[in-house]
């Protein structure tokens, strides 16, 4: 064979071989195909690709054409074992003229029969990714006097070349799509946890009720209507009956209804056509195709106009709708969840909210109480949101003091969850002891039950609670033992004795206690 027809065949065949290499993200199905056009176009066969594991230490016969699975477990070497091991090791190319005299040549799969050992040549090349070997292409040949193996190496550390292209290139592929998965699966996780019911905290007999019609509900398919003041939690409700039912797994899509428009509002709920208003140079899907098979949310409900209460009936009922500017009807399997904080009975009676609407929507009303209603929850979730801002800000406040946890259960919470949760990050943030105090809270919650709440506290009343907090405290830490809480305060038994009178503070009642 001339030398020009030789280079020929040798670029034809690597074309082949580079698009069989990037057919696939299948590392053994690419590797395959490309030994296969090897052995087919040249007088190299019996290919195969071995990979070394850092892992485990060893490097494995990833594919060989032909190899059964048997013979494939049989391929391992330890590194620096064999011409194979010899050459991921070294990193240089290894040719064997006759394997039958060649004692390294360990033929640990059995590829070759012992009586075609004395006519075959072994060639073996390290397949390196910038300055690192992370395995080996080898090839047979059959063996006659005089042969010269230079083109051969050549040629086969090109094709190394392309193989430790493709090694790299599929290995980051399965990397991200396994690091994808593994953050959906965790994202997946946390999203059930986060949103199952037994994560809301509470363990009063109201909100055990709203669970039980949360379980109840859950896996049908009717619709929800979630009545209570604002800051109740509706939303978090609204999102646990969706990760407890069969459609968990489809899109969950809220919509506040206060938040938009009239004329935006029917657009992001239905979508538009193109050019079916000035500006909709492309067709939108709405949130009803968005949510399709999954729960749409709509919060506030109360506040449709009556166009829009109008469309959505239609949409209740039928079970299809019409994008803004578009004639054909599109069908929709949606679980709607509705949740308003207004007196819709009252809106049905000044006409504000149209009757038959409202009997659609209140399939299953679920009614969450206010906090003041629910007291027993109010420590409960100051403790869950103090760990919470604990954990994102850095901070080790260890518990929220007698003091302050009076003004808490005391306070008639008129923005309800939402407005403690608030209370209790702005507390985190300013506190820089170890326990959250009573001067600690929002203002609003420095008075007594007996003060109006527009009066703020006058500085004689802000100092009595300063020091009533501070005698508590030490009282606790003493046990009630007044001298020793007067140590604690580095000052006189007189002077804690004064102001135990005087701020109405009864020591006994901290005999025993262990704080």
């Amino acid at each position: 064979m001339s030398e020009t027809n030789r280079e020929l065949i040798d670029l034809a065949t690597l074309y082949e071989i580079t698009r069989a290499l990037a057919s696939s993200d299948d590392l053994r199905k690419c590797l395959e195909e490309s030994l296969t056009v090897l052995a087919e176009r040249t007088n190299l066969g019996n290919g195969a690709v071995t990979i070394a594991n850092p892992l485990t230490g060893q490097i494995e016969t990833e594919v060989a054409p032909g190899m059964t699975a048997e013979a494939r477990k049989r391929g391992i070497y330890k590194f620096g074992e064999g011409i194979t091991g010899r050459v991921v090791a070294s990193g240089s190319p290894i040719v064997v003229p006759q394997i039958s005299q060649e004692p390294l040549f360990l033929n640990k799969t059995k590829a070759r029969a012992e009586k075609n050992q004395e006519t075959l040549s072994f060639l073996c090349v390290p397949i390196k990714h910038g300055a690192t070997t992370i395995g080996a292409l080898s090839v047979d040949r059959n063996y006659h006097q005089g042969l010269d193996f230079e083109k051969d190496l050549q040629f086969l550390t090109v094709l190394s070349g392309l193989i430790a292209q493709t090694v790299v290139r599929i290995q980051a592929v399965n990397q991200e799509r396994e690091r994808l998965e593994q953050e959906n699966t965790q994202l997946r996780r946390e999203l059930s946890e986060k949103y199952r019911v037994a994560s809301i905290v509470s363990n009063s007999n109201r909100m055990q009720e709203v669970f039980e019609m949360i379980h109840r509900v859950a896996d049908s398919n009717a619709t929800i209507l979630l009545r209570g003041e604002s800051g109740t939690g509706k939303t978090m409700v609204a999102k646990a009956v969706h990760h407890n039912s069969k459609r968990a797994k489809a899109p969950f899509v809220v919509v506040n209804c206060s938040a938009l428009p009239e004329t935006l509002l029917e657009s992001e709920l239905f979508g538009h056509e193109k050019g079916a208003f000035t500006g909709a140079q492309n067709a939108k899907k709405g949130r009803f195709e968005l949510a399709e098979g999954g729960t749409l949310f709509l919060d506030e409900i109360g506040e449709l106009s009556q166009a829009v209460q109008i469309k959505l009936l239609n949409v209740v009922q039928d079970r299809e709708f019409q994008r803004l500017g578009g004639i054909a009807p599109l069908k929709c399997n949606v679980r709607l969840i509705t949740a308003t904080n207004k007196d819709l009975e009252k809106a049905v009676e000044d006409g504000s909210f149209r009757e038959d609407l409202y009997y659609r929507l209140n399939v299953f009303p679920i009614y969450l109480p206010p906090l003041r209603e629910r007291r027993t929850d109010i420590m409960l979730l100051a403790d869950f949101f103090l760990q919470k801002y604990n954990e994102e800000n850095s901070k080790q406040i260890r518990r929220i003091s007698t003091p302050a946890i009076d003004l808490l259960v005391q306070y008639h919470w008129p923005g309800n969850v939402r407005e403690l949760q608030n209370c209790i990050e702005r507390a985190v943030l300013i506190c820089d002891e170890d326990s959250i105090k009573s001067y600690h809270l929002p203002p609003s919650l420095q008075t007594s039950e007996s003060v109006s709440e527009r009066n703020p506290l006058s500085f004689a009343a802000a100092v009595d609670n300063f020091e009533r907090e501070l005698i508590i405290d030490s009282l606790k830490k003493s046990q009630g033992n007044q001298t020793k809480a007067a140590q604690l305060l580095d000052t006189s038994l007189r002077i804690i004795n004064y102001k135990i009178a005087k701020l109405n503070i009864s020591s006994r009642q901290f005999k025993l206690s262990k704080s």
